[in-house]
């Protein structure tokens, strides 16, 4: 599967880079910093195909039977 089809797959969830300004929002609403976030490797095919870098923070919205939409955040390492 080529890479720029990656996000098309039904089983990857939807990856967005989260802008400077409202990742500080995030830390700040969690009360942590960037190095307290799980993390995503920069080498992973939907963080490659969106083009973070080292240091982004990825927000990625999963569907979830129970609860709808799932929303959780890493950075990528």
């Amino acid at each position: 599967m080529g890479l720029d089809r990656v996000a098309q797959h039904f089983l990857v969830p939807k990856h967005e880079i989260v802008p400077d300004e409202r990742a500080k929002e995030v830390f700040a609403k969690f009360g942590s910093t960037n190095d307290q976030f799980p993390q995503i490797l920069s080498d992973d095919p939907a963080i490659v195909e969106i083009g973070a870098k080292r240091g982004d923070l990825i927000k990625v919205t999963r569907n979830s039977p129970t609860a709808g939409k799932s929303v959780f955040y890493r950075v990528v390492m």
